[in-house]
């Protein structure tokens, strides 16, 4: 008997995040590529993955928090783009005031089911992350989602 793939917080949380005004699908997801040149032009969003919430107890509405991370880098300079990646991650902040971004169905990866965002917000202020090695210039924000699976 095979085993149907479920829905999960980091897939609904790129997908979500995927589809928010000025971020493309590429530019998502729960590893860092890398590869920096390939997201150089426009950053890159990293979900790090859940620091809190809960499931409901009674009903399946999941209320995860997770951490949620903007990225940019200049390769050609050893200085870190703070600006872009700022831009970055205040288009996050922007998708959750974007009613037409709510309750709307999310289609995760192949062969899985799709979920639907109910809300979404961000928690703590976007909070610069400085001391990288690598010269990246990253945010970091806490994003609680309130999803269900279709």
């Amino acid at each position: 008997m095979a085993v149907t793939p479920k829905a999960n917080t980091e897939l609904v949380a790129v997908a979500w995040l995927s589809s928010a005004a000025g971020i493309e699908g590429g530019q998502v997801a729960t590893t860092l590529p890398s590869d920096s040149t390939a997201w150089q032009p426009n950053g890159f969003v990293h979900v790090v993955g859940a620091v809190g919430g809960a499931p409901q107890l009674y009903y399946a509405l999941r209320e995860p928090v997770v951490q949620v991370d903007a990225y940019a880098v200049n390769s050609a300079s050893g200085k870190p783009p703070w600006g872009k990646a700022a831009s970055l991650m205040e288009l996050i902040v922007a998708a959750v005031y974007d009613e037409a971004g709510l309750e709307r169905v999310l289609t995760l990866r192949p062969g899985y089911p799709q979920a639907r965002v109910l809300t979404a917000h961000i928690v703590s202020e976007p909070r610069r992350m400085p001391g990288d090695d690598s010269s990246y210039a990253r945010y970091s924000a806490d994003l609680a989602l309130h999803w269900i699976t279709l």
